[in-house]
Parts: C-alpha cells; sequence; structure tokens
C-alpha cells in the first residue's frame, strides 16, 4: 500500500519522536530506575496506575521537556512521561498546562488555598560542580543569574560564586540549561521513587 506525504511525514515523526524519547531515556539512566515524572505528579505507584498514556502533557508542554520512556522501561513504564531535564529546563509555568489537561488525574495540583497559587514541586535535585563552575575558577560568568525562576534559590558568595539553596531549590534545571561550561556545571540527579517489583 503506498504512503501519501501526509502520512510519509506523520511516521518521519513519530519516529523521530521515539528515537529522541530513547536517547533520552539513555541519558538519564532510567535502566537505575531512576526517574523525573512532570509537575505534581502522584506516587508512582498512582501515577502508573491512573496515566493512560494519552501524551496529553507532553502535547501540552511547549518547551519540550517531556518525553514517553520507551518498552525497554518495562511493561509498567512504558509510554509514560518523564521529563528530561538535562537537555531543558521546566518552566514552571504559572498555569500548568501539562497538569491541567491530565483528565486521569496522573498529575494533580494541590488543593487551592484561596487565590493563592501552588508552591511549585520539588523536581529533582541540582547542585554545583564547583570544579566547573567559572566562578569558582577565578573567571566571572554570571550566565545563570537570571535563569532561575524561584526566589531565594540560586544566590551568590561574595556576588560572584553561585550557591544552589537545596531547600528553596525545585530542580527545574534552567539553570543548568544557560550554564555556559562543557560539560555543565549544574548537576541534575533523579528524585528516587520506589516502583513495583514487576514495573
Amino acid at each position: 500500500m503506498s504512503m501519501n506525504r501526509r502520512d510519509f511525514f506523520r511516521v518521519g515523526l513519530q519516529n523521530a519522536a521515539k528515537l529522541a524519547g530513547q536517547a533520552a531515556a539513555d541519558r538519564l539512566g532510567l535502566s537505575d530506575r531512576n526517574l523525573i515524572r512532570p509537575p505534581y505528579a502522584v506516587a508512582e505507584a498512582a501515577f502508573l496506575e491512573a496515566c493512560t498514556r494519552c501524551d496529553a502533557c507532553i502535547e501540552a508542554c511547549s518547551y519540550d521537556v517531556l518525553f514517553k520512556l520507551p518498552e525497554e522501561a518495562g511493561a509498567k513504564r512504558a509510554a509514560t512521561p518523564v521529563m528530561d531535564l538535562l537537555v531543558s529546563g521546566c518552566h514552571l509555568c504559572g498555569d500548568w498546562p501539562c497538569v491541567t489537561v491530565c483528565e486521569p488525574r496522573a498529575l494533580q495540583l494541590p488543593a487551592s488555598q484561596g487565590k493563592q497559587p501552588p508552591e511549585p514541586p520539588k523536581l529533582a535535585r541540582a547542585a554545583i560542580d564547583t570544579g566547573a563552575c567559572l566562578p569558582y575558577a577565578g573567571p566571572e560568568c554570571g550566565a545563570c543569574a537570571d535563569a532561575c525562576p524561584v526566589p531565594g534559590a540560586l544566590n551568590w558568595v561574595d556576588g560572584v560564586k553561585p550557591v544552589i539553596d537545596e531547600d528553596i531549590c525545585t530542580g527545574c534545571a534552567l539553570c543548568r540549561e544557560f550554564c555556559i561550561t562543557d560539560p555543565k556545571a549544574i548537576e541534575i540527579t533523579e528524585i528516587q521513587v520506589s516502583l513495583p517489583a514487576d514495573a
């Protein structure tokens, strides 16, 4: 059966997305069973039960931070969404589009407290590699200075050397995205989760 032009490009995009997802999964070391779920994900066991793999959250993310886990992640986790914070940071969008489109409520905003917006969730752990960070070696940099969207999470020793306050930092990884060193001077590590034995 011949394939028309539209179907050809649709299949090409699907294959590209699959390859990108696999590459991201390899970078994140998902064989070690570490995940960064989208914002406000419920507990992992409940998430796996609720998520319908509809891709609505992935499509709602205008920054392309979310991707589907490949089949190699295991039957229970394959095609569920995770974040690739090693390439792009989460912008902590004020209206949380990835969360609000989740009809099965695998992603849930916390109960509203009046008209106050919800506190940003803890996504991951960010840490500065002082051996790679330029200001720790002498030259000034400041590439990450305006990247942090969370007040007080990124501070400056002597007005020059960046320091992350782990109690405040959400692990959104925007500071890593803006970092100009190669390799990046900001390390992002996944928050350990407990998964079902057959995941």
